[in-house]
């Protein structure tokens, strides 16, 4: 069994459709999976009886309210009765296609860290997940509609229970904290697998009307400062390029170079205090598209 645990917002207003897609779809899998929900927000509790999930209210936050990783992933491992466990943001809905792949990679090792990108889609009407033929109906509205996310984008974490040794108290839902963990898992020698292209995440598309400050104040406010500050930077801040597998058709397969060329070594050299002056007068040299900025990415 497959322990899956998230913290949901408040169901209301456009949260309460999306998150109960998603989390029914979890409860759509078979073979059956554990769920745990976390936190006490509003619809929490009875979202959780309509699943038949294990409801956690007690969970640590900040100064604002907002819910802390290290308590979240700590209360999960606590209450869970697996091996394993996914956390997942509670607007992704999951397919048939997850445990088989979540299978295949665990046994090829059960200490693999797994990973992938996911698609987003406009869905503003319930699934029909009592209906003959939904999925082969959904997949055709994925195929058509849906945009494959940048590599930044990781909204689902399936890994071996007492994987992550102590963690620091990001702010969930801020910037850094889910590419802080990729790099907790390289640190630690654990394989990273991408496997976006065995597993269908979709992510429903929404606003970021639940902060005050709206996109900027969840990615550039200081909650995310202050994440950057607890995982040491952007230099921490690893994407799907640092994975050291893929999980292709036919089976788990090693990644020719495990890391980020852009990061590791351009990055480093073109920040350089005694290079800075040569890239300077190159960008004033040859006009035109300048280097590409640090994603802005939409809300999980």
């Amino acid at each position: 069994m497959l322990t899956l645990f998230t913290i949901p917002k408040a169901f209301r207003d456009e949260f309460g459709p999306i998150q109960q897609n998603a989390i029914r779809s979890w409860a759509a899998l078979r073979p059956a999976c554990e769920i745990l929900l976390v936190g006490h927000d509003e619809g929490t509790r009875e979202m959780a009886k309509e699943v038949g999930a294990l409801h956690i209210p007690a969970v640590e936050c900040n100064e604002v309210g907002t819910p802390l990783l290290n308590s979240i992933f700590l209360q999960a491992e606590r209450h869970s009765s697996s091996t394993h466990l996914c956390y997942l943001n509670a607007d992704i809905v999951l397919l048939s296609d997850f445990l088989p792949a979540v299978k295949e990679i665990f046994a090829w090792n059960a200490g693999s860290l797994i990973v992938g990108r996911r698609r987003d889609l406009d869905l503003e009407e319930p699934l029909a997940f009592g209906e003959a033929g939904w999925e082969q109906h959904f997949l055709g509205r994925i195929n058509r509609e849906a945009r494959l996310h940048e590599i930044t984008g990781l909204d689902y974490f399936v890994f071996p229970r007492s994987f992550w040794g102590e963690l620091p108290p990001f702010a969930i839902g801020r910037g850094l904290w889910d590419e802080w963990l990729l790099y907790r898992a390289r640190t630690r020698g654990a394989p990273v697998v991408d496997a976006t292209e065995r597993i269908t995440a979709v992510h429903q598309n929404h606003s970021c009307g639940h902060h005050p400050g709206g996109e900027r104040g969840v990615w550039h406010g200081l909650e995310t400062q202050r994440n950057m500050i607890l995982g040491g930077g952007l230099r921490h801040a690893y994407t799907l390029r640092d994975a050291t597998h893929h999980l292709r058709r036919r089976g788990v397969r090693r990644r020719a170079i495990p890391f980020d060329l852009r990061r590791c070594f351009i990055q480093p050299i073109t920040t350089n205090r005694f290079v800075q002056p040569l890239v300077q007068a190159g960008k004033a040299l040859l006009p035109g598209p300048q280097p590409e900025a640090r994603e802005e990415r939409p809300q999980v």
